[in-house]
């Protein structure tokens, strides 16, 4: 970096997860000098974001990636698309298939290892001449003022301050900056908990993701392979209670394989193996502000979501497409990145994506957690009418995939 001040930038990032480190990818060709501040090592092996947990790309954010020249180096590690999407809810006939052939389309989107993501995404910030890594360290305190920000990182860091025109807060749910910034959100507690596992079946995936509803939650499979490339392996996620998380902690491997048999049914095979089983609450959270003067909040600081349809992360990379077109184009004017002018079109442009998505998210949640019988007619219903509407399928399609609302341009697959 040749700033005349090492702790002078354009661009302070505070939070190296998925979503901090895809910005300060997607901006690696543009004069803006940015930082990283992770409080975790930069390790792959140890960075808790970059777990043993899958993520389903939606078509969109593979666009995004392929944009950024990442693409090739994620699929070359192993990337398992989804073709066909079969929702049903369990104890009722309804049910829908969503085909992306019907759509004229290679997939839906893609499954990937989170730590294969972190891995490229790590190895380009380590290249990029742009970025400056503080890692580990902490911050203790951002000071907002008329012409700049400062990050005040804490003591035993030994890294002093980093003065800039704009904060980013990809800091996580919990985030700190959002926090000691005053931002209210509200927030919403499901009283679940997500239990994660790879399950093994004894037949192919053929490319299919399933969508089940129970009474605890949805029950999510996504296909996937092992490490030898068998293609007969999901990545589950199994929504349950309160009451429930204890019995499934202690059950061994025969009696988790026995009750998922029983809750999910026949239709993905059966089941004949697991690995280790780890447990994630479930909240919503969203911000009541996205940005203020000098500061941006995005990913899962700004929103939080349930893992029903795969949403959040990437919701939380379309807010690093369109951020980062945003700033580019205010560089371009002669404008300041961290003017609140600047910042509310991204606020602006986001809007509509966020409220959608959230609404969407939380409404399949309580809709198909009620067994209010009226309801659970009409739900079904509604799936089976889905099926025999095309217009319909083809915009809930859309919406999976990540289309929502004006694109931007990495979203298009185009360069910034």
């Amino acid at each position: 970096m040749n700033a005349s001040n090492l702790n002078e930038f354009d661009l302070v990032i505070v939070g190296g997860g998925l979503v901090g480190a895809s910005l300060a990818c997607a901006l690696a060709d543009t004069p803006l000098r940015i930082a990283m501040v992770e409080a975790q090592p930069f390790n792959i092996e140890q960075h808790p974001g970059f777990d043993a947990r899958t993520v389903a790309l939606a078509a969109g954010s593979q666009q995004v990636f392929n944009a950024m020249g990442l693409w090739e180096a994620i699929a070359a590690q192993g990337v398992t698309p989804i073709r066909r999407i079969h929702v049903s809810d369990r104890g009722h006939a309804g049910s829908a298939h969503l085909d992306a052939a019907e759509q004229g389309l290679e997939a839906m989107g893609y499954v990937a290892d989170i730590r294969v993501l972190g891995q490229v995404l790590s190895r380009q910030l380590e290249q990029q001449a742009n970025v400056t890594l503080f890692c580990p360290a902490s911050v203790k305190a951002v000071q907002f003022a008329p012409a700049h920000a400062k990050v005040v990182l804490k003591q035993d860091d030994g890294l002093g301050e980093i003065t800039t025109a704009l904060v980013v807060a990809a800091d996580g749910g919990n985030s700190f900056i959002r926090n000691d910034s005053g931002i209210a959100t509200f927030t919403l507690d499901y009283h679940q908990s997500a239990l994660i596992s790879n399950v093994v079946v004894d037949r192919p995936h053929r490319n299919i993701a399933y969508e089940r509803f129970t009474d605890s939650g949805p029950m999510a499979l996504l296909p996937t392979c092992d490490e030898q490339g068998n293609d007969n392996t999901f990545a589950l996620v199994w929504t349950l209670k309160p009451d429930q998380v204890e019995a499934v902690q202690g059950w061994d491997e025969a009696t988790f394989l026995s009750q998922l048999q029983q809750r999910f049914g026949e239709r993905a095979g059966q089941f004949t193996r697991s690995s280790q089983r780890h447990l994630y609450p479930l909240k919503f959270l969203q911000t009541r502000e996205h940005v203020r003067p000098r500061l941006a909040v995005i990913g899962n600081a700004a929103h939080t979501l349930h893992p029903v349809a795969g949403q959040g992360f990437n919701l939380g990379l379309r807010d690093v497409a369109v951020l980062s077109q945003v700033l580019v184009e205010a560089l371009a004017q002669g404008e300041d990145i961290g003017d609140l002018t600047v910042l509310q079109r991204y606020a602006r442009w986001r809007r509509r994506d966020h409220l959608q998505t959230s609404l969407a998210t939380d409404g399949l949640v309580r809709v198909f957690s009620n067994n209010f019988l009226p309801l659970a007619v009409a739900r079904n219903l509604g799936l089976t009418l889905l099926d025999t509407l095309p217009p319909l399928k083809k915009q809930l399609v859309r919406h999976a995939m990540g289309y929502v609302g004006k694109l931007p341009r990495l979203a298009r697959g185009l360069k910034l």
